[in-house]
């Protein structure tokens, strides 16, 4: 929306040479024209909203998402919207409507998804504030894999309204939407608008000390089969860190090894597809393929994707074949989900008041184009924290000897959103945060 972004532009100038003074106007439009772009299964009055499905293509917004309406309140101007996986559920923004996105620092990789398009445009310098939303990582994996920083926030202080898919059921408490942002100190002013008068249950505005921080430490995830052995650079990335934390601020790094991280995927698995409170099962992925057409069968989709007839996505159509077997086991399914709730307590009770902990963002660096189908549950990195509502910040750590990103994730217990954000300022300035692509 390049002509109305410039539109709006001229409107700030104006603004900006009949105002009283800046303190009224940084008062009243904290973000007054700073361009933005929203990944595009937000809604964004007059962009497209197909979430990557076919049968959508012809979707237009009619209105804007809360957390978009309150940017724009805030003065930001939306240049557009960006890429992202088939209906959000999957870690290579790639579909049938808009194609591939590929990583700036090698054209060869993925930018990760689902909010992959934005993680790529920000990183590339298209833009400074990215709008994203996780339920398993969507927003931390595309700031990993790009090198910029994202924070998804305490569960259920950010509205979720105006996007597809959205939540339902037991995932409303999993979903989240968030911040991307090529430098740290904008996330927390991004953050205070997107939450509205939510942000008073975050603690934004208290003093953080990081000498009295508890910082703890989680190499791995305790060597799950189900996910790649974390790479040695990212390994070496967190060492450093832990190195410069305890040489600069003098604190002592407690290493942790917290069993039930383990089995995050089977855990973020089970949670993911369990009923809520009033018993309402979780929407099957199956029927959101089906939106604005006709119902999906993925065997028949399978069959169809084999010669090349089918407009879905292979991701989407493996995702729609596993959802059923998840319920062929309840009990199994239900003894994870109490295993997730008793891991919640004792991360709750680990980090409390003033903790922070160090955990990888994801096994690998940047994969290759198609690569992610050998692993699909890499993801597990990330998507445990959906789960345990926990906040967190994705905080880049310079690049690979590849040249791609690297990065580590902060994690605090809920609504300490404050430290982690901290944390990630005091990073940036100590390893230099965003990498321009190509700078060597």
């Amino acid at each position: 929306r390049f002509e109305e972004a410039l539109q709006e532009a001229r409107q700030v100038d104006k603004l900006l040479s009949e105002s009283p003074g800046d303190d009224y106007l940084e008062e009243k439009f904290p973000l007054l024209g700073v361009p933005i772009t929203v990944k595009e299964a937000f809604s964004l009055h007059g962009m497209p909203n197909t979430s990557g499905l076919v049968n959508r293509r012809n979707v237009v917004a009619t209105s804007d998402a809360t957390v978009v309406s309150r940017l724009k309140q805030a003065g930001a101007i939306p240049l557009g919207v960006t890429n992202c996986s088939e209906l959000c559920m999957w870690y290579e923004s790639s579909n049938r409507v808009y194609g591939r996105t590929n990583n700036p620092y090698d054209l060869q990789r993925i930018v990760g998804g689902s909010s992959g398009g934005e993680g790529g445009v920000l990183a590339a310098a298209c833009s400074v504030i990215g709008v994203g939303s996780d339920i398993g990582g969507s927003i931390r994996m595309p700031a990993f894999f790009n090198g910029v920083f994202g924070h998804k926030p305490t569960t259920g202080v950010v509205p979720n309204d105006g996007q597809f898919p959205n939540a339902q059921g037991v995932r409303t408490s999993y979903l989240c939407t968030g911040p991307m942002c090529r430098y740290a100190e904008d996330l927390e002013p991004v953050l205070r608008v997107m939450a509205g008068p939510g942000v008073n249950k975050l603690k934004l505005n208290e003093k953080v000390s990081l000498e009295k921080i508890k910082f703890h430490c989680m190499d791995h995830d305790g060597g799950s089969v189900f996910v790649s052995p974390v790479d040695k650079e990212i390994l070496q990335a967190q060492k450093k860190v832990v190195e410069h934390l305890e040489g600069e601020l003098g604190v002592q790094v407690q290493r942790v090894a917290i069993h039930k991280m383990k089995y995050s995927f089977q855990i973020w698995s089970a949670m993911m597809s369990s009923t809520d409170s009033n018993g309402q099962e979780a929407q099957l992925f199956t029927d959101l393929l089906g939106d604005h057409g006709k119902p999906v069968w993925p065997l028949w989709e399978l069959m169809k994707w084999l010669v090349g007839m089918s407009s879905h996505t292979l991701p989407a159509i493996a995702l729609g074949l596993t959802e059923k077997l998840m319920k062929l086991n309840p009990g199994a399914n239900a003894k994870l989900v109490s295993m997730g709730k008793s891991l919640q307590e004792e991360m709750e009770a680990l980090l409390g008041p003033d903790g922070v902990l160090l955990y990888p963002s994801h096994p690998t660096v940047a994969p290759r184009h198609h690569s992610p189908i050998c692993m699909p549950f890499n993801f597990a990195y990330t998507a445990i924290f959906n789960v345990l509502g926990l906040p967190v910040t994705q905080c880049p750590l310079g690049l690979s000897s590849e040249g791609l990103p690297l990065g580590i994730q902060l994690v605090a217990a809920s609504y300490n959103d404050h430290l982690t954000l901290a944390v990630a300022r005091y990073l940036e300035k100590a390893f230099g945060g965003w990498v321009i692509p190509g700078k060597v």
